[in-house]
């Protein structure tokens, strides 16, 4: 890990020493300069989720908290942003910072790492690598007082806004029962090979962060059900099957690339185990860190690029399962096998939850309007997100164009029909539209306050 921080540093001071020839020990104030520090420790973090298989509602929740407080310390000393406070539901004034020896990057990083310590299980991985980074500094020519300023402040506002996450319901749904299974067809049963429970049936009762409820959104009701073979909803029924059966290898790819799927187990006899990956949300976490690093952001723009669209996925997932649970819509998968082919499987592992509407749809539009809002309509990028995974880049000329891909990928995965795809994606268009308008980061023309203290 500690040659890994080496050369990123080389890496920073490779651009620079041509240029500028400041003393050695304050090599640290050009490390601390570079948006890679906070990449590699949103990497981390997700890492870690990914590690201790969070599903992808409480996966946007470890995102979105660090990722405010990271902002937050920034704030408070920038005078191109505004705070969050008063603008996200329930969070009171950040403390000022009172040191002139902060350094506000470093006080960010912390503060980012230590939110994002409090949300995880596998604690040590972050205190490692935390520590090792700290050591970098030092080794740089961090002094004593600046890293204890940093650091005492980062603590200042991660207190705060762990404090603020705690009210947020989430403990609270913890003891909450799980869903019954009812009986009528019409309803979402488990499914297949696990059929395990039904995944955060109470997550429509956590405390949104720029909606004003979970229902602000609500979509247009799902086809009414009905084996009629003339009726719409066995007609997208069919759909599914006929799709799952004559799959391109163009569909094949797209439906496997977005897949996202946290926990995917795998059954041969009596064996089993399980493969690890990205959750949804995570893919798009990935897709701002291309995006920020194509546009070459400094270091508060992309925290701002981050938070803005942790913020985003977080009220899309509240948004999203408060559908899910409310219709309880029953997947494709159970309906295929008892009245179709009772061998049938589809391409991806049906996620347990129920299929109204579809996820990777409303979340993926909604972060797809925010990074839109930030870099612009014809952002074309690779997305390499899954290589590590094993799956090739794909490419796209705009956000959106790769959010109209996530929802058709549902579909050709065989786990949602094509009305849980279409009104997924209309509303995470309006979660979106709504957030990029309300939150307001950047402080307007003539709207500047002082810097307390120059970096």
């Amino acid at each position: 890990m500690k040659n890994k921080l080496k050369l990123l540093t080389l890496a920073v001071l490779g651009s620079t020493v041509l240029f500028s020839c400041g003393p050695e020990d304050e090599t640290y104030k050009i490390t601390l300069q570079n948006p890679e520090l906070f990449h590699q420790s949103m990497k981390r973090l997700t890492d870690v989720i990914v590690h201790d298989i969070f599903s992808p509602p409480v996966a946007s929740r470890i995102y979105v908290y660090p990722s405010i407080a990271s902002y937050e310390v920034l704030a408070a000393n920038d005078n191109k942003y505004r705070t969050l406070a008063g603008q996200l539901n329930g969070l009171e004034s950040i403390p000022n910072p009172e040191d002139e020896n902060i350094n506000f990057n470093l006080a960010s990083i912390h503060a980012f790492l230590k939110v994002g310590t409090t949300l995880i299980f596998s604690e040590d991985k972050i205190n490692t690598y935390q520590e090792s980074l700290y050591e970098s500094f030092e080794e740089e020519g961090l002094p004593l007082k600046i890293r204890k300023a940093s650091l005492a402040y980062g603590d200042v506002v991660a207190n705060h806004i762990i404090e603020w996450a705690d009210k947020d319901n989430y403990h609270q749904t913890r003891t909450f029962p799980q869903y019954t299974i009812q009986d009528e067809e019409k309803y979402w049963k488990p499914t297949p090979p696990d059929y395990m429970n039904g995944i955060e049936p109470h997550w429509n009762k956590i405390r949104t962060m720029v909606l004003d409820s979970a229902r602000q959104f609500k979509p247009k009701e799902p086809e009414n059900f009905s084996l009629d073979k003339n009726s719409e909803f066995y007609r997208q029924l069919l759909e599914v099957y006929e799709v799952g059966n004559s799959l391109t290898e163009e569909q094949t790819n797209i439906a496997r690339f977005w897949d996202c799927n946290p926990y995917v187990s795998h059954h041969y006899g009596h064996a089993m185990f399980a493969t690890k990956k990205i959750t949804p949300g995570g893919h798009w976490i990935g897709i701002t860190a291309i995006a920020s690093r194509k546009s070459e952001s400094d270091f508060a723009q992309t925290v701002e690029a981050y938070t803005k669209t942790s913020i985003a996925l977080f009220d899309a997932f509240i948004s999203c399962w408060d559908e899910k649970w409310r219709t309880i819509v029953v997947r494709p998968e159970t309906l295929i096998n008892k009245y179709l082919d009772e061998e049938w499987v589809p391409l991806l592992q049906t996620p347990p939850f129920p299929e109204y509407t579809s996820g990777h749809s409303v979340i993926s539009r909604t972060a797809a309007v925010i990074l839109t809002s930030l870099y612009g309509e014809n952002f074309a990028f690779n997305d390499t997100t899954e290589l590590e995974y094993g799956l090739p880049e794909r490419q796209f000329e705009s956000f959106l164009e790769a959010s109209e891909e996530a929802a058709i990928s549902r579909l050709y995965g065989g786990i949602h029909y094509m009305m849980a795809c279409e009104n997924g994606v209309e509303q995470g268009q309006q979660v979106g539209t709504f957030i990029a308008d309300k939150l307001q980061m950047k402080k307007l023309e003539g709207e500047t306050t002082s810097v307390l203290f120059k970096q």
